[in-house]
């Protein structure tokens, strides 16, 4: 039985590596690299099979737009189902399917009938499988490792990313000359066959649910409210656009440079994505000595600094070796700045909401780099490859100094969003069905006069895990009919949503918000509960 393993006493020192002691995550992580190094074979035999087409460039541009649409187009909603069902289930359901279209596609090729539509229908159909897999694969990795190895965690994945970029291309390359696409294919369909093997023998613990299920646009909706009451969480997703943006100017326009600028060939070009898959890899080596060294906001800073330096300098030198080296710089901050955010989004989010909030941190990070790309290739279209990367060179020399007005949570580790389900149960008399509402409860605080500051501005806070639990209105009122006496209303769509705020959503970060609150009041606060009925 694979498991995860427990927390390292706290005197080891924690590496970048210490999530592979993990037998689930290791066998998890090799089976994804596998599955990487297959889909990146697979996207250079379909660009092949195309290129000898009447309108190639056309349609080996859409390649790309049919693996990364449905990711864009389905990341929400599959967020939405990954919170609702088993996320082992899902992603061993949507690895099979994936691995059968593969195959598929290999065997259309082998037997010639892989025309453009044909490719281009199933390359849209496994990005489709992609997109529902993301946020479940993303929001088991705390169920996987200790809360203080996220951070690893998140290096070690773009690290896997990476070297499946790199490595992938260049493997395709060589298997596609000796034996033509369908090979490729062939192997892609079996790469899947790994982390299937490996979902199949995790033994997920089972969750214990007292509650039916939310239902899809009810969940969707609380996600929603989650990420609006977050500020930490909106501030993360900021950042993410400033440095994403502007660095997809060097990924889009990388092949134009090598071949136009510096006079390359395709295994000229293959060398700089390996530059960059090598920068990425030592990134993730030296992570933990940057992380003792720099607080998040600090290495989103430097990434965004040496990123900008990177695309700068490949725009005006014309020395190979040159460039490569400022490319490895870039593979380091490209992997510093995406393990930052990833793993913050990772610690902000509770075990409710979290595939909900990924796939809003995915949709913005696919998001930023498709329409990144278009943008910077219409600005080098107009202006020139040299000036589109100094542009954006520019601008990540702004991300770096936004972090002066938007820096973000450098203590999320310490955050404890373990369950608990610390509110009393409602003393009723009439047990409401779960669909009734909206439900109103009013809870109410005597505050001495002199606590009054303290409790106003303690009551922010309370306020945000209200709305980031299910309320979809809060408001603090001052009864003028009771000395020091003030009333807190907050409305739920319904009480079953009330319900799982009682049991499912509330953390102890909330009950800490709530004790601080105590602190300010005197005797025992009264909770009332109101449901809505229609007058007839």
């Amino acid at each position: 039985m694979l498991s995860r393993v427990s927390t390292a006493d706290a005197t080891t020192p924690l590496s970048t590596w210490a999530p592979l002691r993990s037998p689930i995550y290791r066998a998890l992580w090799i089976a994804q690299l596998v599955s990487n190094l297959g889909t990146w074979m697979q996207t250079v035999g379909a660009q092949w099979i195309l290129v000898d087409e009447p309108n190639a460039a056309t349609l080996v541009s859409f390649v790309q737009t049919a693996i990364t649409l449905p990711v864009m187009l389905l990341s929400i909603p599959s967020g939405v189902l990954a919170d609702l069902v088993d996320r082992r289930r899902l992603l061993l359901g949507a690895q099979s399917a994936m691995a059968a279209l593969a195959a598929v596609l290999a065997i259309a090729t082998a037997t010639g009938h892989t025309t453009p539509a044909v490719l281009l229908t199933l390359l849209f159909l496994l990005g489709c499988g992609q997109a529902l897999t993301a946020p479940a694969w993303q929001a088991i990795q705390p169920e996987l490792v200790a809360r203080d190895q996220i951070t690893a965690v998140a290096a070690l994945g773009s690290m896997n990313i990476n070297i499946g970029r790199a490595v992938g291309p260049a493997l395709a390359g060589v298997l596609i000359s000796l034996s033509g696409p369908e090979l490729v294919f062939a192997l892609n369909a079996l790469s899947f066959g790994g982390i299937v093997a490996v979902l199949t023998f995790w033994r997920r613990p089972a969750t214990d649910r007292k509650l039916p299920s939310e239902r899809p646009l009810a969940a969707l909706q609380a996600g929603t409210r989650f990420i609006r009451a977050a500020p930490a969480i909106r501030r993360v997703l900021l950042r993410s656009i400033l440095f994403i943006a502007p660095a997809s100017a060097l990924w889009a326009l990388l092949p134009v440079i090598a071949r136009d600028k510096l006079g390359l060939s395709s295994s000229g070009y293959g060398l700089m994505l390996g530059a960059l898959g090598l920068g990425a890899v030592l990134g993730a080596v030296g992570l933990s000595r940057i992380r003792a060294l720099l607080t998040p906001t600090q290495r989103l800073t430097a990434a965004a600094v040496l990123f900008g330096l990177a695309t700068a300098g490949t725009a005006m030198l014309r020395s190979m070796p040159l460039v490569l080296v400022l490319l490895v710089g870039a593979g380091l901050a490209w992997l510093l700045a995406m393990s930052t955010m990833n793993s913050t989004m990772q610690l902000l989010l509770p075990a409710w909401v979290r595939a909900r909030g990924l796939s809003v941190y995915l949709l913005v990070f696919m998001g930023g780099q498709a329409i990144g790309s278009l943008v910077w290739g219409l600005v080098a279209g107009a202006l020139g490859s040299v000036p589109a990367l100094l542009i954006a060179a520019a601008f990540l020399a702004g991300s770096a100094l936004s972090s002066v007005w938007l820096p973000i949570r450098h203590n999320a580790e310490e955050l404890d969003l373990t369950p608990s389900a610390f509110w009393p149960e409602p003393q009723l008399v009439v047990e409401p069905d779960p669909e009734d509402g909206p439900v109103m409860v009013l809870r109410t605080y005597d505050v001495p006069p002199e606590s009054v500051p303290e409790f106003m501005a303690a009551m922010v806070f309370v306020g945000r895990s209200r709305q980031r639990t299910g309320a979809m209105e809060w408001r603090l009122y001052r009864d003028v009919g009771v000395l020091d006496r003030y009333v807190e209303a907050f409305v739920v769509r319904s009480w079953a949503e009330h319900m799982h705020q009682h049991q499912v959503r509330l953390t102890a970060q909330d009950q800490l918000r709530e004790q601080d609150v105590s602190r300010f009041t005197v005797g025992d606060d009264r909770v009332t509960h109101l449901v809505a009925v229609e007058p007839h």
